[in-house]
């Protein structure tokens, strides 16, 4: 019984704390409809802040939540600045590269925060006064983690009366169900977003640096661990809803504490099973309402997907050309780093066919690129298959997953989708991480390598091009098929698609099936090219890759992924040879480029084709009736 009550007692203050960064971010959500990535990297800036404030100021109890609330309001400060640095001048682009944005400040702030405070983990000093505990029976309850407790209720007291008994609490809810009636109103909504980041981060700082006290050291991973917990619990509550966030918080702190009592093996997933049912049964969640007068994820880019005109059809022949002649020039590693380019290619193809032509933004597509790989390692491993019954069974094993998963997730649209898709990824990172028996856990499975002919590096890469090209260009043809007009009208108009006969759930179904086939392709690839496979291939770090692929080449361009998978990875392999900070340089180019090409790189390259007027004349004419008749 006193294990109970202990393990209780701990999960209720582990709710606290996650309650404080979900609140924010729900609150950051629900106003300015952003997915703020960065916003676990306010919560570690909290904790390392704190860290430093610990130093200098006094031992005593002033010292102490004295740098406890610094390190609070400094998040605070450094969210509003966010806000009106970056995302301000993003507000009239689509969602997604918002999103995007704030990635490269995570990349940013990881980096600045190597270089101020160094890779080591810090550790804080123990609350005063708090330092005790209480006994019930034979269990040791730390005096902290009731203290703790005791927070998130005061914290839920104190935001509902700011939201229900304040002028600008009113405007905050009023525009967390129609922003645009508000601005309508002649709301100041710059004013109203940078304030309601400052809350949010100032809430993420807060969450950061009570986290020291009880033994969590600030580490320099701590960002995306608790952001991935924090997008659950909003998403569980319902995005936007405070009270959905607490109620989430404990839901998932509780399930935590005592999860690991009843089910050890698989804890790791509890929370995420939990989200996934949530989202199936109530789509914007416990407490959650539709949210008003909002665009749906990654909208407000509609153009059409048009064929690339000859003169740019003609200057991928010669870049085909040279990747067949240049490789016996290469040493070694350049032909390895040319065949992971190949791969992610066409991991960047595949989850552009459900973001672009489908309008379907998926946060957890590395799964199906994982279990692609993990299908080709087991296979090898433990029934000898040959490399090519491997190659064929990674997407096999992919589609199977993309069927089930995607079943549930084209029912939903929006965040809610994505979100989805992020619970059902680390549903299978969790299993491949647990399941130690059948995957090796951590340590993955060794031993995967190119067979026969095809085992040196050259034979391999062209092996890696001819498939990853081919079908990419798959790819390209389904877009372009009838079958991707009827996703594109499923996207544009989902009513006058179903009005005139197209089944629009069952036709995203199957994109997202072949997405999901295209990206077990591209991990089978992966596999042999690494020789192993390990959980970190279905991270959300490379679901987080994929998007980034994607929309810095362009949503809305066949070759968007294509550029934006030969940048994102050109980028990061060169910035890893010449800095130990690359990642700030690369979130700072990634910056560079959202902010200078809202459209992305192929998109702003296309534009600037069609004001040229390369876009007119009796070819493109042609072209339009082409679309028109296939359409038809």
């Amino acid at each position: 019984m006193e294990l109970l009550l202990v393990q209780g007692l701990n999960g209720l203050a582990s709710a606290a704390s996650l309650f404080l960064v979900a609140a924010g971010l729900s609150i950051i959500f629900g106003v300015t409809r952003i997915v703020n990535f960065a916003h676990g990297s306010l919560y570690m800036l909290g904790a390392y802040i704190a860290v430093t404030l610990f130093a200098v100021l006094p031992r005593d109890q002033l010292g102490f939540w004295g740098a406890v609330l610094l390190s609070a309001v400094a998040a605070g400060l450094l969210g509003a600045l966010l806000e009106r640095l970056v995302l301000r001048r993003l507000y009239g682009a689509p969602e997604l590269f918002q999103l995007l944005a704030t990635f490269g400040v995570v990349l940013i702030v990881q980096d600045a925060a190597l270089l101020i405070w160094g890779p080591q983990d810090l550790l804080g000093p123990r609350a005063p006064g708090l330092r005790g505990a209480v006994y019930v029976g034979e269990a040791r309850i730390p005096l902290y983690d009731l203290f703790l407790f005791a927070v998130g209720p005061v914290v839920l007291a104190l935001l509902w009366l700011l939201f229900n008994r304040t002028r600008w609490g009113t405007l905050v809810r009023a525009a967390t169900q129609d922003r645009e009636m508000v601005a309508a109103l002649g709301v100041n909504q710059r004013w109203l977003f940078t304030t309601v980041f400052f809350l949010g981060s100032l809430l993420a700082g807060l969450g950061g640096a009570l986290q020291l006290p009880r033994g969590q050291p600030a580490t320099l991973h701590m960002d995306l661990d608790v952001i991935t917990e924090a997008f659950a619990v909003v998403v569980i509550g319902g995005m936007g809803s405070v009270p959905g966030a607490f109620l989430a918080a404990l839901l998932i702190g509780m399930l935590q504490a005592y999860g690991i009592l009843v089910f050890p093996k698989i804890t790791l997933v509890l929370t995420f099973l939990v989200m996934a049912a949530v989202l199936v049964v109530r789509p914007h969640g416990l407490l959650g309402r539709p949210q008003g007068a909002a665009r749906a994820l990654g909208a407000g880019v509609e153009a059409v997907i048009r064929p690339a005109p000859p003169a740019l059809r003609r200057l991928g022949l010669a870049v085909l050309a040279l990747l067949l002649v240049l490789p016996p020039f290469l040493g070694s590693y350049a032909v390895s780093v040319l065949g992971e380019i190949a791969v992610f290619v066409l991991f960047a193809a595949s989850l552009h066919l459900m973001m672009g032509p489908g309008g379907m933004a998926s946060f957890g597509h590395a799964a199906y690129f994982g279990l692609g790989a993990y299908g080709v390692a087991l296979l090898v491993t433990n029934f000898g298959v040959p490399m090519l019954g491997g190659l064929v069974a990674a997407p096999v094993v992919a589609a199977i997953a993309g069927a089930v998963f995607g079943w549930f997730c084209v029912r939903l649209s929006g965040v809610y989708l994505a979100m989805l898709t992020l619970a059902f990824a680390q549903i299978a990172w969790s299993g491949a991480f647990q399941w130690v028996e059948l995957t090796g856990g951590d340590n993955g499975i060794l031993g995967v390598w190119p067979e026969g002919f095809l085992a040196g590096p050259l034979p391999f890469l062209y092996l890696t091009l001819a498939v990853s090209i081919g079908v990419t260009l798959l790819l390209r043809r389904v877009i372009y098929a009838p079958f991707g007009y009827a996703l594109r009208a499923g996207r544009d108009s989902p009513l006058r698609a179903e009005a005139i006969g197209i089944g629009v759930r069952g036709v995203q179904w199957r994109a997202f099936i072949l997405a999901a086939a295209a990206a077990g392709v591209a991990g089978g690839l992966f596999a042999y090219g690494k020789g192993s496979v390990f959980p970190t291939y279905m991270q959300i770090s490379r679901s987080v890759d994929g998007l980034m692929m994607v929309l810095l080449g362009g949503v809305q361009t066949v070759s968007g992924p294509i550029v934006g998978a030969v940048v994102f990875r050109g980028l990061e392999e060169q910035l890893l040879r010449l800095t130990d900070y690359w990642r700030a340089v690369l979130g700072a180019a990634i910056l560079l480029l959202v902010l200078a090409f809202p459209q992305g790189i192929a998109g702003a390259a296309q534009a600037w084709w069609q004001r040229r007027g390369a876009g007119t004349g009796p070819a493109a004419a042609g072209t339009e009736r082409g679309e028109a008749e296939r359409a038809a």
